[in-house]
């Protein structure tokens, strides 16, 4: 992983707030996160290693949407 490999996760937050925009429910956000990571991961930092490319990918995707935050608002119901 390269150090401009990292400018994904401002990426996947762009795209997370584009779905809070578009009216995806909000304890859906962090998985989507999540899942645009795996993505990046996968394909584009390591496409020749899958496993290499899930590992990193989980890292970014939980660094976009805020570890705890994130996992708060999976946990939380809607008012």
């Amino acid at each position: 992983m390269e150090v401009y490999d990292v400018v994904l996760i401002p990426l996947i937050i762009g795209m997370v707030e584009l779905l809070k925009m578009y009216g995806m429910k909000r304890r859906l956000l962090p998985l989507m996160a999540l899942a645009f990571g795996v993505l990046g991961g996968i394909f584009y930092i390591y496409p020749d290693d899958p496993k290499a490319g899930i590992l990193v990918g989980i890292m970014m995707g939980l660094s976009a949407s805020g570890l705890y935050s994130g996992g708060k608002a999976v946990v939380e119901r809607e008012n």
